[in-house]
């Protein structure tokens, strides 16, 4: 890695993060603490706005505006992760877009298993539905378990023939469980994820069921008829090539698709953003795309 700044993250990651916890709660808690010891300090407003038994926020940043919505998912290999430690990545796109965000803390294993966390989340999209926003007015985005959640309610709703947002962006997304592209090699060591701990959280969240299911793995599903996506992903990232496989078909299926390759980048480096340049940058093109989207 040529990178310093990444580096540097990556050894503070290291240094704080044991992925071989045993403990989910523990771990929990630890990545908790590690976000938001990256995070900014940034004035945002902060309104909580639950769907049914789910919490939901509805997040932002100064002079954003509140009838075009970003609807995000938090990342966190499905075991962990929540609203909390992902405020600053919702407060950047919020303030890059000029458009608020609304998260929902969908529910977690290994209290929950599959597909609990996709039925919140596509609730939570038919919930803004019913409360006024249009699908128009709607971009879903997603990072790491979030991107997949991100592409597993675009598929729901096309299969329910429920009307699909203006576009989706996913940062980092999971697309296949079976884990089996090159970059899980020839990316080891270059990234802070292991493929024990992408196994362990596989196991965890699926309890049995088939790793190739659409919603758990899109890059098995049918893609016709999806909006607009955009893919970032980092050159030195384990699961590199399995979203690379993902794009190609997307582009196959005639889904337009706005790919970012970040050279040097690792995992969900733009929860990193304010210590890593290329993070910052990545954001802000996040947060361009849903302004471009949502204007059309």
């Amino acid at each position: 890695m040529s990178n310093k700044q990444a580096e540097e993250v990556l050894d503070t990651i290291n240094k704080n993060i044991s992925l071989s916890q045993g403990n989910i709660f523990q771990l929990r808690k630890d990545f908790e603490q590690l976000y938001l010891k990256f995070s900014s300090k940034h004035e945002l407003n902060v309104k909580i706005q639950n769907v049914s038994d789910i919490p939901g926020f509805k997040i932002c940043a100064e002079n954003a505006q509140d009838d075009h919505i970003i609807l995000f998912f938090h990342g966190g290999s499905f075991t962990t992760g929540s609203t909390k430690d992902h405020l600053d990545l919702c407060g950047k796109l919020s303030r890059a877009s000029g458009f608020c965000v609304f998260s929902i803390d969908y529910r977690l294993a290994p209290e929950y298993k599959f597909p609990d966390a996709v039925e919140d989340c596509l609730m939570s999209y038919l919930w803004l539905l019913k409360n006024g926003i249009e699908a128009s007015q709607i971009v879903i985005a997603g990072i790491s378990a979030g991107g997949t959640l991100a592409l597993s309610t675009l598929l729901s709703l096309r299969d329910n023939e429920v009307e699909l947002p203006r576009a989706a962006v996913c940062m980092s997304p999971l697309v296949d469980m079976l884990f089996e592209g090159h970059s899980m090699v020839t990316n080891k060591g270059k990234d802070w994820i292991t493929q024990e701990r992408l196994e362990k959280s596989r196991k965890i969240y699926l309890k049995g069921n088939s790793l190739t299911q659409p919603l758990a793995s899109p890059l098995y599903a049918d893609l016709h008829g999806l909006p607009p996506i955009m893919i970032q992903v980092g050159s030195h990232e384990l699961l590199l090539d399995d979203i690379i496989k993902f794009y190609e078909k997307a582009i196959d299926s005639n889904v337009e698709v706005t790919f970012e390759l970040w050279k040097d980048m690792f995992h969900s480096f733009q929860i990193f953003s304010s210590c890593i340049e290329e993070g910052q940058n990545a954001t802000r093109n996040a947060g361009k795309y849903i302004k471009h989207m949502l204007s059309l």
